[in-house]
């Protein structure tokens, strides 16, 4: 644990410290695009942070290889540097994309071809467990389509949710753990040693979020681009693939009685943890409303627009800071939830994520409630939290109500002449008022 520790700390550096000097080079290279109509932020921010994401990667891949616990994931696989070959040609695809703009269809190829690249070194899919069966060994051509599938559906459910300062970042990051918990237990727990590598890519990618997050928290200085979001969706495809064709039943055989036995107890609960359609469930939802909805418009289902789920959060009234952590909810209770029932299938598991559910839709359909920390707790939490900054809002609110309630109803206010704006609105009233009396009678 303590060199998985020491490899998420050096990534967790390498990309804060990277993501200075990237923001300054994205503004200097023009990589700050126009604000378009779907966009939530008001001024044209830089991208190209997924440069910093990707030092970060290359970083703990380094370190990882020089570790005396690790290294070994180096010289007994070839899946580390099919990563880092994949998320290099994925990483090059994103900053053309954030500088000058790349087609959909070019990007999806590009995509594919990354998978593609993964597959021919070896991270690919060759068995699936499947309730009742057992064991079902796929085909050379039915691994490959299998694996580029899930490498390009998650690639794109991240891309699809990258909407809001600090969504994508902190929705993988909490993904990361999840699956790190997992893959740390088979890998330790079980000793199942071909789940070290998917150990090792899930705290990678925690260290990537983690070090990028404080510069895109709202309001975000830097966004990650397609550099960034095309990325870690592609790191966390690897390391779900890694674990789901590498990780034969078999071994986990033992701890059941019989490999069928095994499959029936670890399903659904084996295969939707590993794959990212269900440990980044939110953004999956997301990307296949998406396409239904822009396939039933008669639109392409690339074309962008403001439907996501993030921007339905907004229109119902919930602020930026609170419909991402809305979010950061919804994704952690699926991916943890998961993992705890993977844990201890008991009862009480269950109905601990029932009562979270009914908290989340709770906030979820009050998007006016805002809770406030106790005074000994205020300098710990935002100003938004506290609840001076509280008292002084609702004094605020107040005094605006009723300045309209001070004209009669119906009756315009009049011109205030140039030379008396600095006073108030009902001084220069009066002022107005009382200078106009004395010219008429003179």
């Amino acid at each position: 644990m303590r060199e998985y520790l020491l490899t998420l700390c050096v990534t967790v550096a390498v990309t804060y410290l990277l993501t200075g000097p990237v923001r300054k080079f994205a503004i200097a290279a023009g990589a700050m695009p126009e604000i378009r109509a779907r966009d939530v932020h008001r001024e044209p921010t830089p991208r190209l942070g997924g440069i910093a994401m990707f030092g970060g990667l290359c970083a703990g891949l380094l370190v990882a290889s020089h570790l005396s616990s690790l290294k070994h994931v180096f010289e007994t696989s070839n899946e580390p540097r099919a990563l880092l070959s994949g998320a290099g040609l994925i990483w090059l695809l994103g900053v053309l994309d954030d500088k000058w703009g790349v087609d959909a269809l070019v990007k999806l190829g590009g995509q594919m071809i990354a998978a593609g690249v993964m597959v021919l070194q070896g991270l690919t899919i060759l068995w699936l467990p499947v309730p009742g069966v057992g064991t079902v060994a796929l085909t050379p051509m039915q691994g490959t389509l299998l694996t580029v599938a899930l490498v390009v559906i998650t690639i794109n459910a991240v891309n699809f949710v990258d909407g809001l300062d600090g969504l994508a970042s902190g929705m993988v990051c909490l993904a990361a753990a999840a699956f790190f918990l997992y893959a740390y237990r088979l890998w330790y727990g079980h000793n199942v040693e071909a789940a070290a590598p998917a150990t090792l890519f899930a705290a990678i990618l925690m260290g990537m979020c983690l070090g990028f997050l404080p510069h895109n928290m709202h309001p975000a200085r830097i966004f990650m681009g397609d550099s960034g979001s095309m990325l870690i969706g592609l790191v966390l495809a690897a390391g779900a693939i890694s674990i789901t064709g590498q990780v034969d039943p078999d071994l986990l055989g033992s701890f059941t009685g019989s490999e069928k036995a095994t499959v029936q107890a670890t399903v659904p609960i084996y295969i939707p943890l590993l794959l990212p359609l269900t440990i980044i469930a939110v953004p999956v939802a997301d990307l296949l409303l998406a396409i239904v909805r822009r396939t039933w418009n008669g639109q392409s289902p690339f074309a962008a627009d403001r439907g996501h789920l993030h921007h339905r959060l907004l229109e119902i009234g919930h602020s930026h800071s609170r419909a991402v952590l809305i979010m950061y909810f919804w994704s952690a209770l699926i991916a943890f939830g998961t993992v705890a029932y993977s844990v201890n299938s008991a009862g009480g598991v269950l109905l601990l994520i029932v009562a979270l559910s009914a908290v989340g839709l709770v906030l979820l359909l009050m998007p006016r409630f805002r809770p406030r920390a106790p005074r000994w707790a205020e300098h710990l939490v935002p100003p938004r939290y506290r609840r001076r900054k509280a008292s002084a809002d609702a004094v605020a609110s107040e005094t605006a109500e009723e300045r309209p309630s001070e004209e009669a109803p119906g009756e315009e206010q009049e011109p205030v002449p140039a030379g008396l704006h600095g006073a108030t609105a009902v001084g220069d009233r009066s002022r107005f008022s009382h200078a106009r009396d004395i010219s008429s009678h003179h």
